[in-house]
């Protein structure tokens, strides 16, 4: 109980519950209440499968905060429809991946985006972005822009959004004005826009997988955005950003080892 405070006060307790609240708005007023069963099954088997690693690890119990954060995310994106099974599955995966995949300080891949791209192709799960509030009124990306700014400020990663963001948007209106405008007009539409806001403010900017120094996140920044751009171009998957986020990761565990 003493520590309360202290988790709230810490930017993985405020997204914790901006991300909570985020999520019951979105379902209350857009994706509905069958969402729960996937979103339930993601933190769940993510908190379970860390608690044990983390016990083994450090001798002693600990709230498994950034596995909570990984199973929100997953649910989040994937659709409300996904089976509870396989939302669980992609968060296992994910933990997994945290612990496997990594250099001697951190983790390489964002595991929330690793995971959902590894399930795309061995369950073909679809991705709604539900948790990003695009089925609501488009009053309320206001209050998505405001939660996502604050918890970028308060990781100290507002370069890398802004410049994904500006670099990303840039590439598809170019794309439009030099091609066939049709094949981009959803990018600019929810639920795109939306998914393109909520990843900029809360998956690209996780800490552990993102830069620190202002010049490395303006070089990822454009490398990510250039990334989902390309998979956009020659896939036309729905993990486009998701992807362009891996590209990310591996530029910057790279540079980090170098």
């Amino acid at each position: 109980m003493p520590e309360l405070p202290r988790f709230f006060r810490s930017p993985k307790g405020q997204l914790i519950v901006i991300l909570a609240a985020m999520a019951v708005l979105a379902m209350a007023a857009g994706a509905g209440w069958s969402a729960w069963p996937s979103l339930a099954g993601a933190v769940a088997a993510a908190a379970a499968i860390d608690l044990v690693v983390l016990r083994l690890a450090r001798g002693g119990w600990e709230l498994p905060i950034g596995a909570i954060l990984t199973g929100l995310i997953i649910a989040m994106v994937l659709a409300p429809q996904e089976p509870w099974y396989v939302s669980a599955v992609t968060s296992v995966i994910a933990i997994g991946s945290k612990y496997l995949i990594r250099t001697r300080s951190a983790n390489i891949f964002n595991p929330a985006a690793l995971a959902i791209v590894i399930t795309f192709y061995a369950f073909h799960t679809g991705q709604s972005w539900w948790g990003s509030l695009a089925e609501l009124h488009p009053v309320w990306v206001a209050v998505l822009m405001a939660a996502g700014v604050f918890i970028t400020v308060r990781v100290n990663r507002m370069p890398i959004a802004l410049v994904f963001l500006g670099t990303y948007f840039l590439l598809f209106t170019a794309a439009a004005f030099l091609g066939e405008p049709r094949r981009f007009v959803e990018i600019f539409r929810p639920p795109d826009v939306h998914a393109a806001l909520f990843f900029a403010f809360f998956i690209l900017t996780d800490p552990p997988t993102s830069p620190v120094r202002y010049p490395h996140q303006v070089a990822c920044g454009v490398i990510v955005a250039v990334a989902s751009f390309a998979v956009f171009e020659l896939t036309g998957a729905a993990h486009y950003l998701l992807s362009g986020v891996l590209a990310g990761n591996l530029w910057e565990g790279w540079r980090r080892a170098r």
